[in-house]
């Protein structure tokens, strides 16, 4: 398994307007919004050097992220590492016994393959697995 960089770092926030204006006044810039569906969010991306930071909004109250904000409050929701071989990953750390979410990859934000480690197995952090398209 071929790991390159962090791909991302996902934040949980009540309303990614408000939360992105943290952003902003650090000089970084908003490239671009999207609402994914399957997942109950709207997501924000912020380009910092050759990663990103991902604002996480729900778009449900059932949703993932309404959830975790209503456990943990606004905060780190997750970390991704992009991968070359999403499918070859996940048969890796499947055989090594981490506890997979996701046991084939699913699409994300940006068309992206992803899938996701149960952080009971991570020391307690949600790792995202991410291959761009």
């Amino acid at each position: 398994m071929q790991t390159s960089q962090i791909d991302h770092i996902g934040i949980a926030v009540k309303n990614i307007e408000e939360a992105s204006k943290l952003y902003t006044d650090l000089g970084l810039k908003i490239e671009g919004t999207e609402i994914v569906e399957s997942q109950k969010v709207k997501v924000a991306f912020i380009g910092i050097g050759q990663s990103r930071i991902e604002l996480l909004e729900s778009t449900a109250p059932d949703g993932n992220v309404a959830k975790f904000i209503e456990a943990k409050g606004e905060g780190i929701h997750h970390i991704a590492v992009k991968v070359d071989n999403i499918e070859k990953a996940l048969e890796e750390l499947s055989a090594k016994e981490y506890q997979l979410i996701d046991k084939t990859p699913r699409i994300g934000a940006g068309g992206h393959k992803i899938a996701f480690l149960h952080p009971k197995s991570t020391k307690g952090v949600l790792l995202e697995l991410s291959q761009s398209h």
